[in-house]
């Protein structure tokens, strides 16, 4: 999957299960595409998989996943953090390929928190090359898969040549329709909020908008999300055994359903993907009522 010039172990070995997917498992049940129409949205004509368990009807539309443990994973194999990041980028693209096999619309992943910039410089530099060199190593499989990418986040302190990485692969796969890969690079709950109030307070200047007619409605509308038009997540997965959410959609995830697993991330693949669904499909979400 990678092609870092590093001696440091390949992802496809650092995991304990390699991924394969076929409709001739057992586990799995195909459907088609007209569960879709109702929401406009049109997709390839490859099937859209799920394993027997799951309700497609129940299936979150919006997943999002704080992708944490991939030091640990390291530390407790004796290795360099980074080759925990490169095991945890194996386990993205199994992720993202579940997901996308399964019908979910939108995928968001929690890549870079701003908070990252305070780790070890030699980190934060392998986790830029890291992130340009998966982007480069899946633009075509991407494309031919039929997922779009999208970034949020204040990509302005990014290197230069990760900025315009991300601007090619924005425009080579936004006419993609099968999955929505949203990926969140230096992005901050509080200053997501921050910056749709400064959009807003700017409309008031303006004389856009009147004081009194601000409310939820607007505010949500000017976050990053919210500017590409996605639904709020369903379900928000974090790994790790962490119980928080770490300055990550601190206003999107007002009626999200949360998990919380002690899995590390390099180590989650399928089963654990499928017990999150089960939980999420076992749970009633009242939305305030």
């Amino acid at each position: 999957m990678l092609s870092l010039s590093l001696s440091l172990p390949n992802p496809r070995y650092c995991l304990s299960n390699p991924f394969s997917l076929s409709t001739n498992n057992p586990r799995l049940h195909v459907f088609t595409n007209d569960q879709y129409a109702g929401f406009g949205i049109t997709l390839p004509e490859e099937p859209i998989v799920t394993t027997v368990g799951l309700h497609r009807e129940l299936m979150p539309k919006h997943v999002a996943v704080i992708m944490d443990g991939n030091r640990r994973w390291a530390r407790s194999r004796g290795l360099m953090p980074q080759a925990g990041y490169l095991a945890g980028a194996g386990a993205l693209k199994v992720v993202v390929d579940l997901c996308r096999k399964w019908g979910i619309q939108v995928l968001t992943v929690f890549a870079f928190s701003s908070d990252n910039w305070l780790r070890p410089k030699v980190e934060v530099d392998f986790l830029m090359r890291l992130l340009e060199s998966t982007l480069k190593d899946e633009v075509a499989s991407m494309s031919r898969d039929e997922i779009r990418v999208s970034v949020i986040g204040d990509v302005s302190k990014l290197p230069q040549s990760l900025r315009d990485f991300i601007t090619h692969c924005e425009n080579t796969t936004k006419n993609n329709s099968r999955l929505n890969l949203v990926i969140a690079i230096n992005y901050s709950g509080k200053y997501d909020i921050v910056q749709a109030c400064q959009s807003i307070c700017q409309k008031v200047k303006d004389g856009e908008v009147e004081p009194e007619e601000i409310n939820e409605f607007m505010i949500d509308n000017e976050l990053c999300m919210n500017l590409m038009r996605f639904p709020d997540p369903d379900l928000l997965i974090r790994t790790s055994g962490e119980i928080r959410v770490s300055n990550f959609f601190l206003w999107q995830l007002a009626y999200t359903e949360l998990y919380f697993t002690e899995t590390l991330w390099p180590d989650f693949g399928e089963d654990e993907l499928l017990r999150a669904f089960h939980t999420f499909q076992q749970r009633r979400r009242r939305y305030g009522g």
